[in-house]
């Protein structure tokens, strides 16, 4: 990430380097030019010089003149002074001079071209950043006004496009955090106002029940135990709902840990069955189990009770009196399943794909129905790797699958 973060300044930097060895380039042969220039000029005016000094004098030896030209003796330019030449200020070549203003000229030239290239080339990375870092600005003001519909079309890899990048990641966590929020505030609404009606119902009949007791010290024995009878019942409702409630609630805040053992499908049915028989009893139904028993599966067998319990409870509330559930077990290589099947009303079909959601009841549902024990199953069995759905058919009966994959 921190090479990344550095691509934007190392192109800079190369472009820097790049035009400084180019502008350098251009200076070095420039400065060549004129070394040129002047040698060249100089050798033209030592030749009329020494052309000049043959000429006039035919007997001066070669030697001396090779000597003068090639030796290392310094003149102290004494002589030129008469001649109106000072070294210390101009060149023994007048024409050298001539060039040299303009060659100084060029130079400074040169070297204002290069530095206004570097400005540009610094200025263009700036203004490349405050582009990007207004950008981005503009965005987080956007988020602010909870605008999360941004358009970041940007696949550069400098710090900034990363920044960016970052923030967009940011923008789009934050709007499902949003939307997760809302759904949660609808949800708790909706749960709330559930609650409030499945508690509201069975208190207001325990409160008129209790008030006609009261009111009524003269009523008969018969009518008082059945006042007596309807109200145990609607506190076991209540009592139910909230003990459902707590278990989906840490469900919801996954705070249940699930062991995971080899537990035997006969174990799982028994203590569920055991579980409904004090209402089997009431409405005299038998319950029977077929299939292979003896399977297997990995599970938290108390959850999986409590499951299978749920759904038992709604298949006998929705049976007739007298009649049979069966439960048949199978297992192929994929997964174990249950079946439980009744002769009930059965469910509309309107209802079957509501059946699982809480607190839903449908046209059929019982007196003492609350909607919540076939969505906690569900939860349960889901939670441990299975399904559960349902077929069912009016007047015939209902058969709730359920699969454990391996």
């Amino acid at each position: 990430m921190k090479m990344k973060n550095k691509i934007e300044l190392k192109k800079s930097i190369i472009i820097s380097i790049f035009v400084i060895l180019i502008w350098s380039s251009i200076f070095a042969l420039f400065n060549l030019y004129q070394y040129s220039v002047y040698t060249n000029n100089f050798n033209n005016k030592i030749d009329q010089i020494v052309t000049k000094i043959a000429t006039e004098y035919p007997d001066i030896q070669k030697s001396d003149v090779i000597e003068i030209l090639n030796g290392d003796e310094k003149a102290n330019g004494n002589i030129l002074k008469e001649y109106g030449i000072d070294l210390k200020k101009e060149s023994i070549v007048m024409e050298n001079d001539k060039y040299s203003n303009m060659f100084i000229i060029l130079n400074v030239g040169i070297l204002i071209l290069l530095w206004i290239s570097l400005l540009i080339v610094f200025l263009k990375y700036n203004n490349s950043k405050d582009k990007k870092l207004k950008e981005i600005t503009q965005y987080i003001e956007e988020i602010n006004r909870k605008n999360y519909k941004l358009n970041i079309d940007d696949n550069t890899e400098d710090e900034l496009s990363i920044l960016k990048n970052e923030v967009y990641k940011t923008t789009i966590m934050l709007k499902e955090q949003a939307e997760n929020s809302l759904n949660d505030k609808v949800n708790l609404k909706n749960s709330l106002s559930d609650i409030s009606h499945q508690l509201k119902t069975p208190l207001t009949s325990i409160t008129i029940m209790l008030d006609n007791i009261i009111d009524n010290p003269n009523m008969d024995q018969e009518t008082r135990s059945e006042f007596i009878k309807d109200v145990k019942r609607e506190i076991t409702n209540i009592n139910f709902l909230v003990q459902a409630l707590l278990k989906l609630s840490k469900f919801d805040t996954n705070t249940i840990k699930f062991t995971n053992e080899e537990e035997k499908v006969v174990d799982i049915l028994s203590t569920a069955i055991q579980n409904v028989s004090v209402l089997c009893d009431l409405k005299d139904i038998e319950i029977v189990v077929t299939g292979n028993i003896e399977n297997t599966i990995n599970c938290d067998i108390r959850w999986q009770v409590e499951a299978i319990s749920n759904v038992l409870k709604n298949s006998v509330e929705y049976s007739n009196n007298s009649s049979k559930i069966q439960i048949v077990c199978n297992k192929n290589k994929v997964y174990s399943e249950i079946r439980i099947i009744d002769n009930g009303k059965g469910i509309d079909k309107e209802d079957i794909k509501h059946i699982f959601e809480r607190f839903y009841k449908g046209k059929n549902s019982s007196r003492d129905s609350v909607g919540i024990g076939l969505a906690l199953a569900k939860t349960i069995i889901e939670q441990n790797n299975g399904t559960i759905s349902v077929e069912s058919e009016i007047g015939k009966g209902t058969t709730f699958i359920i699969k454990y994959f391996e």
